[in-house]
């Protein structure tokens, strides 16, 4: 899809671009390079000569990027943006020692965010998820994953489905919406567990998909949440209804959610503070994306990384994302989770970068439209002023970013 210069859009002349394309060198790097948009794809990549030749005979539209940095736009491929309320009073519980567990189990935590989220409004629910979707767009983000799991019925679970694809109509970014059917049990259903498991597996699940309103699903496997059991009855149910899946798996004890990740296919796995090298093959059998979520770790104080290293060694890709959610990561910074990933769990600056990039649109299941500059894809795009791609990684607090541009529109 080389496009003849006539039908380009515009283009970037003189940027270093982070292609991020696997086996493609150092973050795909290209030095005073050029990227050409027709629509929302891109047309072109090559030299900044050649580009200027072409330039010189046929009329196209063109702006100098010469000292910027080129990379695809950010992924953010786990967030819980839509929700009410706020968990601060339970910051403050965990600085006196209380732990997640015991908050959780004393009525607070995800239940308390389920309370204020079914009760506020629409418009209140959406104005705050476009705060901080903004904030995530401002660093470079152009498409992200938001999941429901605040309203633990089917009216509210819909409501928030909705809520998240209304968002991109209000900020110049992509959504992909998850049902996270098993998140918490509803005080309306303590005496009735299993129930809540058949009703979120049987009806409420037929309900969301026919209304089309998830692209995947997710669980939350784990001491606290549903047992491996419960939680294979609800991705069966999904499996049936051939949605993709993903699972919250390992973050707070092992219960071997990694390898019922593994075994059906799911696009990721996300956590994994706690697995053993046995979950970690499994995962790369599957071809299952780990996702590293270091804001819930630095927030709940967490003393047990991610076996990074059992990861690398089996073949696993790594993906990063801001977990945004109000009670263990209220993160609206993809670069500081650049910079968390490096310094807490050790992934090397490129590991994170492609973690953002291309290995988060493998765990969305969109890597062959986003997450690496290549002709062809859609021109989502961030500009930085940057003299190499580790700044990303590096500064903490600071957002170099020069410009975004979301399907070949420049939005800031």
């Amino acid at each position: 899809m080389n496009a003849q210069t006539d039908d380009w859009d515009f283009v970037w002349v003189g940027a270093d671009l982070a292609t991020m394309r696997q086996g493609a060198g150092a973050y795909g790097a290209l030095r005073d390079a050029a990227l050409a948009v027709k629509g929302e794809r891109i047309a072109w990549i090559g030299s900044s000569v050649d580009a200027r030749s072409r330039l010189a005979t046929r009329a196209a539209p063109s702006f100098d990027a010469s000292g910027l940095w080129m990379t695809p736009g950010f992924i953010d491929c786990h967030t819980h943006l839509v929700y009410g309320g706020s968990r601060a009073g339970e910051f403050e519980q965990r600085l006196l020692g209380a732990s997640y567990e015991q908050i959780a189990r004393s009525g607070g935590g995800i239940q308390s965010t389920v309370d204020a989220t079914r009760t506020a409004t629409d418009e209140a629910l959406l104005a705050s998820a476009v705060t901080r979707a903004r904030a995530l767009s401002a660093e470079g983000v152009t498409t992200m994953e938001i999941k429901s799991g605040y309203g633990l019925d089917l009216d509210s679970e819909a409501r928030m489905l909705r809520l998240a694809r209304d968002i991109a109509g209000r900020v110049p970014l992509s959504v992909r919406t998850t049902y996270l059917g098993l998140h918490a049990l509803p005080r309306e259903f303590a005496q009735n567990r299993q129930g809540f498991v058949d009703r979120v597996s049987g009806p409420w699940l037929d309900a969301i998909a026919a209304a089309g309103l998830a692209d995947a699903v997710d669980a939350f496997c784990e001491s606290i949440g549903f047992s491996a059991r419960e939680t294979e009855q609800f991705l069966l149910a999904a499996q049936a209804r051939q949605l993709p899946i993903h699972l919250h798996a390992g973050q707070l004890s092992d219960l071997g959610a990694a390898q019922l990740a593994a075994r059906f296919h799911a696009l990721s796995a996300d956590h994994l503070e706690y697995m053993d090298e046995d979950g970690a093959k499994a995962l790369a059998a599957a071809g299952t994306v780990a996702v590293m979520l270091p804001g819930a770790y630095y927030t709940l104080r967490q003393t047990s990384p991610p076996p990074v290293a059992l990861l690398r060694q089996a073949g696993v890709e790594m993906a990063v994302a801001t977990d945004n959610n109000p009670g263990t990561s209220p993160c609206t910074s993809m670069l500081l989770m650049l910079n968390m990933a490096c310094t807490l769990f050790r992934l090397t600056a490129e590991e994170a970068l492609m973690g953002v990039t291309r290995v988060a649109a493998r765990a969305l299941g969109v890597l062959g439209d986003r997450g690496t500059l290549e002709v062809g894809k859609r021109a989502d795009l961030a500009l930085w002023r940057i003299g190499q791609p580790a700044e990303l990684c590096y500064a903490m607090g600071a957002n170099p970013c020069a410009g975004v541009v979301h399907g070949g529109i420049a939005v800031r």
